[in-house]
């Protein structure tokens, strides 16, 4: 007797949802076993699972192209890859982050942070975090930012991330700077963390730290709604901020002319 349809798509979704360096190979051994039956349904299933190979390889290929300045540098020794999240923003911290990859274990779907919903941001973070060989986050404040200058204190985020490091890098790929005082190779790639694989991975890890620490001051300042805008200025956030005056953690810098 064939197997239900019911039986056969739980047969695929342990597939999907199993081994992705099997992924491929069982594919094809599941197209194999039903490759005979007829049934609309089943038929559908294995092109379901043509397609989710076909996604599997092309992402092969993405990660292969973001791994090019990596593989450029490899014989440095261990690449970093610095970007920030909160250049912009009239109220926050500005956060940086260095990440060392492993390039013999490439994270799949790692990309420019922006181009991805914040529920992958936090899926990746946490699978960055767990294989990745080192990674460091730097954070300054607003009032760091008010003294010395935006750029100052990016710079002092991203000094600050590669302080943290447990291993050393011996290259540096960076996001559209060269970092002062940082006496490590370095290399400037504009719109890098579309670029490169270990800028995506600091980039995520820099936003999803950087939106973490905004919902949190949402609970203390919930006039100016954080959680959402994230301290950006938005119509919303501007008009709070003209309406109940600047919080703690507002860049007095970036606010002046709304006052």
């Amino acid at each position: 007797m064939n197997q239900s349809i019911a039986d056969i798509k739980n047969e695929l979704n342990v597939i999907i949802t199993g081994d992705v360096l099997q992924l491929e190979t069982s594919v094809e051994l599941f197209a194999k076993k039903y490759c005979n039956d007829t049934r609309k349904g089943v038929i559908n299933l294995l092109t379901k699972g043509e397609k989710i190979v076909k996604i599997y390889n092309d992402e092969l290929e993405r990660v292969k192209f973001m791994l090019t300045y990596e593989e450029c540098f490899k014989d440095s020794g261990y690449i970093g890859g610095i970007d920030e999240a909160g250049r912009g923003p009239l109220a926050g911290p500005v956060v940086a982050a260095c990440v060392i990859l492993d390039p013999k274990d490439p994270i799949l779907y790692v990309n420019d942070s922006k181009k991805l919903s914040a529920i992958k941001r936090e899926e990746l973070y946490v699978e960055i975090i767990n294989r990745s060989i080192s990674y460091g986050i730097g954070v300054v404040s607003e009032k760091d930012i008010d003294e010395i200058n935006i750029l100052q204190a990016t710079y002092k985020a991203m000094r600050l991330a590669i302080g943290k490091l447990k291993i050393k890098p011996n290259h540096l790929l960076n996001d559209a700077v060269i970092i002062p005082e940082i006496y490590i190779p370095q290399e400037k790639i504009i719109k890098g963390d579309a670029k490169s694989l270990s800028i995506a991975a600091a980039s995520i890890l820099a936003k999803v730290s950087r939106d973490r620490i905004m919902v949190a001051y949402d609970e203390l300042y919930p006039e100016y709604n954080f959680a959402s805008n994230k301290g950006y200025g938005s119509s919303e956030h501007i008009k709070a901020i003209k309406q109940s005056g600047p919080s703690k953690i507002h860049r007095n810098t970036f606010i002046k002319n709304f006052l």
